[in-house]
């Protein structure tokens, strides 16, 4: 509880802070606003996402000033977190054991995609066996970078690597589920009421779930605990029957308006030729890693319940709360989708650092 006062007296103080860049986080939000507008304009899937995501990338790479502060993140976590815990419903844990088979395709799945990205990193960009390994990690960028520079490793690039796979995956991935499920992933407003629709009951648990789950997250020590408390808490409400209520879709909206800026806004501060490069790099790697969700989820839906698409959702390494978004627009299974992301992230951290061990040979 001491801990999480003063994480919460902290970024109160960042925010009053005159350090804190409003002017250009004001103007990196009005470029994803523009941006998010555009894609819906042009009913571009995932608008206030891929369109803020995108302007904000393009305004790094020009140096423009643009910022999203790292504190500005967590409470749009806790929200997406509420948002993914809505998803669980009693019919949904009714289905877990028919997810043996997919949780087995998810393991092999990894397995292929970390030694053809680490192969590629290795042989193609040139980098050396520790970034190479921490690179090709699929998911876990906080947790990669930390790991790959204690073992030596260059963390700037590994965290870049991380950073443009989130981007191109994201920004590849829902034109591939817009073609192959031929419906729109632009702005639909009946994927949920209105915040003015909302009950006041609603507005409780959302918001009680989203304090209780981060106060929760702390004591227990979670990783994520701004997004994954947050979704606990909100599944046991949803699962004992306490609230029924959805997100409303201006929060849903929002959600993919920050997420948008704060991703494209990981790359300021970077030379822009050095953001060129590592984006041609990942180019490649996205292309493995797209070709391989695309194999697996197609090669489980045969020996699963489960059709292609979720199973793409649930597999592709591009973010549990940005596969989640997509799934919340589908309304597909959004409890599945979130719970394969979650156990691939957890795989990935108490994994990585043992695997490299024993294939490159040093003491983990």
């Amino acid at each position: 509880m001491r801990d999480l006062l003063r994480d919460t007296v902290d970024g109160i103080r960042e925010l009053s802070s005159r350090r804190f860049p409003w002017r250009r986080f004001l103007f990196a939000l009005a470029l994803g606003t523009i941006g998010g507008w555009l894609f819906a304009y042009y009913r571009l899937p995932l608008p206030w996402m891929l369109g803020s995501m995108v302007f904000c990338t393009i305004a790094a790479i020009a140096r423009a000033p643009v910022a999203a502060p790292p504190v500005i993140r967590p409470p749009m976590s806790a929200v997406i977190g509420v948002m993914l815990g809505s998803g669980f419903k009693p019919e949904i844990v009714a289905q877990m054991p028919n997810w043996l088979p997919t949780i087995g395709g998810l393991v092999l799945f990894m397995a292929a995609c970390g030694l053809c990205c680490v192969t590629y990193f290795r042989r193609v960009a040139g980098y050396d066996p520790v970034t190479a390994f921490f690179s090709g990690m699929p998911g876990g960028l906080v947790e990669m970078v930390i790991t790959g520079e204690e073992k030596g490793g260059d963390a700037r690039t590994i965290a870049l690597i991380h950073s443009a796979r989130i981007l191109l995956v994201v920004m590849t991935l829902p034109f591939i589920v817009q073609w192959l499920e031929g419906v729109s992933l632009g702005i639909n407003r009946n994927q949920g009421p209105s915040m003015f629709q909302t009950t006041a009951s609603g507005w409780f648990w959302l918001v009680a779930s989203a304090i209780a789950g981060v106060m929760l997250a702390h004591a227990l020590r979670m990783p994520a605990k701004q997004l994954l408390g947050p979704m606990l808490v909100s599944a046991i409400v949803h699962l004992l029957g306490f609230s029924d209520s959805v997100p409303p879709y201006e929060i849903v909206n929002v959600a993919q308006l920050i997420l948008g800026v704060t991703i494209g806004c990981r790359f300021v501060g970077t030379p822009p030729q050095a953001i060129l490069r590592i984006l041609m790099i990942s180019v490649g790697s996205t292309a493995i890693l797209v070709a391989l969700t695309l194999v697996f989820a197609f090669a489980v839906a045969h020996v699963s319940s489960y059709k292609p698409v979720p199973l793409i959702l649930a597999y592709s390494p591009g973010g549990l709360a940005e596969m989640s978004l997509i799934a919340l627009a589908l309304h597909t299974e959004v409890a599945f989708v979130a719970a394969h992301h979650i156990i691939r992230v957890f795989l990935v951290m108490i994994g990585a650092g043992p695997f490299f061990g024993v294939i490159v040979g040093k003491k983990a």
